[in-house]
């Protein structure tokens, strides 16, 4: 029988007995058992995450390096992958092995080293949510309730501002509450996946609403910042507070966001090492589905409200000069846009003398439309030059004929806005933005023409499927035969998971000589949503 630890606390509503010896308890607003023995106090989210990531990248630098995979053995010792000391004013967030009381139990000594490593994927999960739980609670007590920021907003300010962040809280406290639970029934840690599948399904759809409202929430802050003195006088103090660890106010607000994509993260680990056909296994993907769906539908939802406030946006700056071309429609949206330069073309010697070789024209690509237009001479409006569906236009890559003529592709318009067969000769800035254009102008190979001096690549993420050009400078092969093994089987327990089960070692058994980038890409810290596994081509 477990010892009873009886400790008066301010608001204390739970008081357990523990066969484990682990003090458990919680109040109203703290969760004790995971923010006091694990999580340090002054601990937030944002740093919990940035350190763990970049410990992510140098653990797979690492892992390139080995020969040979760790021998299940008991080892107390942890692998290179679960050396993750987050520290933080001599603090650091523990390992479930460096736990006393786990070190004291005997589970050490006891369990083969597969087993140790899931338990500290799991436990890695409870403890970030209890982290994350911690920075929301900074949002909501030092932000959302404080009565002089309060005063300085009207109430559909704080609408765009905060949206339904409390639901987010609620939903986040109820999951750790279940969390908390569940490692209150053993020190070794059964499962957590079917937990988070649980409130993924009941009360993670608040994060949807929160995510999607992010379009007006950046587009909001940013305009009462500039014209709300009184805001912007009353947020400086508040983010120069000692609690609030110098991180900014928007850092607080993306975290949600930030979040979602994690916790999909975090599931996705435990699904790797999952024994095979297991309860933990079915659970986990199960999860790992639901989550995904999660992250697709708010990806879709920022898409479709940015793509509209885009596309208005967009509308305001052309000048039509002769038959104008709606672009504002449901079904559209902005694929790419920029400045090319356009080529006077061999017509004849007078003309060559007395014309530039070329000028700048803007190019506005729609899922479905063309528009070439001239900027003005103010930058802010666009003459609308010529117009042509997207179906109607073919690319054709040129062999670069010194300097001037480098980085030069036709684009052909079929039928332009009259009707007309067009030629346009473009030259871009580098090799890298023509392969792009080309690309983004016409998608369907059947449609381009290639040239065969590009030392480009055409790469495939083997996790998400996403498909981009990138030089071949920037990546490097893995040579080490068992880490490439390593990496197509855990990206087939992924795809299985993404794809209900279905089997898909037949599509990647293919990729042994996938190339790995050398540095990580770092997106805008307060921009548009997009999942981290979605990254810009």
């Amino acid at each position: 029988m477990g010892h009873i630890y009886c400790v008066m606390w301010p608001q204390t509503k739970v008081l357990l007995n523990n066969p484990n010896n682990i003090l458990l308890l919680s109040n109203k607003h703290d969760h004790v058992l995971i923010l006091s023995l694990f999580v340090p106090p002054a601990f937030l989210y944002q740093e919990y995450r940035d350190t763990s990531k970049q410990q992510e990248i140098e653990q797979r630098r690492q892992q390139d390096g080995l020969t040979s995979g760790v021998s299940a053995g008991l080892g107390v010792t942890s692998p290179p992958a679960l050396q993750l000391q987050l520290r933080n004013n001599s603090r650091s967030l523990s390992l479930w092995q460096n736990l006393e009381v786990v070190q004291q139990s005997g589970l050490l000594t006891q369990l083969p080293q597969r087993e140790v490593i899931i338990q500290e994927a799991m436990f890695e999960l409870v403890t970030s949510e209890a982290s994350y739980y911690k920075s929301l609670e900074v949002l909501e007590t030092h932000f959302l309730k404080n009565p002089v920021l309060v005063n300085t907003l009207s109430q559909s300010d704080m609408h765009f501002l905060f949206s339904n962040i409390e639901e987010v809280m609620k939903a986040s406290e109820r999951f750790l509450m279940d969390l908390e639970n569940r490692i209150e029934q053993s020190l070794q840690i059964s499962d957590v996946c079917d937990i988070v599948y649980d409130h993924a399904i009941k009360h993670f759809h608040v994060f949807i609403t929160y995510v999607i409202n992010q379009v007006y929430q950046e587009k909001n802050y940013r305009r009462i910042l500039q014209g709300n003195q009184s805001f912007r006088e009353a947020m400086a103090q508040l983010e120069n507070q000692p609690h609030v660890r110098g991180l900014s106010f928007t850092s607080f607000l993306i975290l949600p966001f930030q979040r979602i994509t994690r916790l999909k993260m975090l599931v996705q680990n435990i699904l790797k090492r999952a024994e095979e056909n297991s309860d933990m296994e079915a659970n986990a993907i199960k999860a790992h589905q639901q989550l995904e769906q999660i992250v697709k539908e708010c990806n879709e939802g920022v898409r479709k409200m940015s793509r509209t406030e885009e596309l208005i946006s967009i509308e305001k700056t052309l000048e039509f000069k002769s038959k104008s071309v709606p672009v504002i429609s449901h079904s559209r949206w902005l694929l790419k846009k920029g400045e090319v330069q356009q080529m006077a073309g061999p017509k004849s010697t007078r003309t060559m003398r007395s014309k530039k070789l070329h000028h700048p024209v803007y190019l506005f690509l729609f899922n479905n439309l063309l528009l070439i237009t001239k900027r003005s001479s103010s930058g802010e409006k666009f003459q609308v030059l010529d117009s042509c569906t997207r179906a109607m236009l073919r690319t054709e890559d040129m062999e670069d004929q010194g300097q001037m003529l480098a980085n030069v592709f036709n684009l052909k318009l079929l039928e332009n806005q009259e009707e007309r067969h067009v030629s346009y000769m473009l030259k871009t800035s580098s090799m890298s933005d023509k392969l792009r254009w080309i690309c983004a102008l016409t998608p369907n190979r059947r449609t381009r023409f290639m040239s065969t001096s590009a030392r480009w690549m055409m790469g495939e993420r083997l996790h998400d499927g996403e498909k981009g050009w990138f030089p071949c400078r920037v990546v490097e092969e893995i040579k080490n035969q068992e880490v490439r093994a390593q990496n197509l089987r855990e990206c087939q327990r992924i795809h299985l998971a993404q794809e209900g089960g279905a089997s898909s070692g037949s599509r990647l058994g293919s990729r042994g000589g996938r190339r790995t980038p050398k540095t990580p890409k770092v997106s805008n810290f307060f921009g548009t949503w997009t999942d981290p596994s979605e990254e810009e081509q």
